[in-house]
């Protein structure tokens, strides 16, 4: 696996990330020893960097994370997150970035993970009755106590990425973006640019969608939350699947799979873009990680950016509740 930088700035990481929530809940039934599994294979196959966050399962997700990395005797790059408050069992959520709970939550992460620091530290959600200023300056206090690393945001606008980059330098910015997801080409990718950052795009497959195995009976299933997910439900799959057909037809003529034709359309929008695809599976993760050898030339990408223009795809990408927090 090659690395990129997260900005010139930054650290120097995998090509690509390994997306670790699905190993906790949203997606049915988790295996923790098979999650252990493609953790530790991820690892040997170059992937550096992992990505999860406290309120994945709960804090189950940083404890799986911490307790496979006892058997790693190498650097591995932890990025985790706070500011979504939620009830175990519970998708409805609050948005708290007050000081005061960021540095709490910071101290139950590294005890979660079993580290003395966190390498990537998110602002989860943008929480508008905390000035940026406030939160921002906490993050910056527990950089300079060494607890992190580096500061990290998501789902937030442009204008809340050049405001906090003025407070204190941003290495990376999170948000849903692939070929289902494109809004941020509006405007977040020129300010992450801007302030010479890194772009970490969670959910490259259209949660799952973009991989052509995402069936009804499989959004169905118990605990899987994209059975209530407007894009993946109703008439809306049925528009959305038509266009995936396409996918799959272009990854063929390419010899590739369709999540390997979608990751490799992310990861070529730009140098300080690294993607972070989840799963639970190993193949799927083999699969995954073969995209970084994928190359697409101008006339693949310009078609693929035909079928998927922004507003071919139907349905908001969350349900009302789970936009809670996301700028736009």
């Amino acid at each position: 696996m090659y690395k990129k930088n997260l900005g010139s700035k930054g650290p120097s990481v995998s090509a690509m990330g390994l997306g670790c929530m699905s190993m906790s809940e949203f997606y049915g039934k988790g295996d923790d020893a098979e999650s252990r599994r493609v953790i530790l294979k991820a690892l040997e196959m170059g992937i550096t960097m992992l990505d999860t966050a406290d309120q994945y399962g709960s804090g189950h997700n940083e404890e799986l994370i911490g307790d496979t990395l006892r058997e790693w005797k190498e650097e591995v790059f932890v990025a985790t997150k706070s500011g979504i408050v939620r009830r175990p069992g519970e998708y409805k959520r609050t948005i708290n970035n007050r000081p005061e709970y960021i540095r709490e939550a910071l101290e139950k992460s590294l005890k979660r993970l079993r580290r003395d620091h966190v390498d990537l530290y998110y602002i989860h959600r943008r929480d508008h009755s905390t000035p940026l200023e406030d939160a921002i300056g906490e993050l910056s206090k527990l950089v300079e106590q060494g607890k992190i690393r580096y500061i990290g945001l998501s789902e937030v606008s442009a204008e809340t990425i050049l405001k906090a980059d003025t407070i204190h330098h941003v290495t990376a910015v999170q948000s849903e973006y692939s070929l289902f997801t494109r809004g941020v080409e509006e405007s977040v990718l020129d300010a992450v640019k801007k302030i010479d950052a890194g772009f970490v795009p969670y959910s490259p497959l259209g949660r799952g969608f973009l991989t052509g195995k995402l069936s009804k009976e499989i959004i169905k299933s118990e605990g899987d939350l994209r059975q209530f997910m407007p894009r993946t439900s109703g008439a809306n799959y049925e528009t959305n699947n038509r266009l995936v057909k396409q996918l799959e037809e272009f990854a063929a003529e390419l010899n590739a799979t369709p999540a390997q034709v979608a990751l490799a359309w992310v990861m070529s929008r730009g140098e300080n873009i690294v993607p972070i695809p989840g799963t639970r599976r190993e193949k799927y993760l083999l699969e995954n990680i073969a995209a970084a050898d994928v190359t697409l030339d101008k006339r693949s990408r310009e078609y693929l950016e035909t079928v998927f223009y922004p507003g071919a795809v139907k349905g908001e990408r969350y349900s009302e509740e789970g936009m809670v927090g996301v700028e736009e």
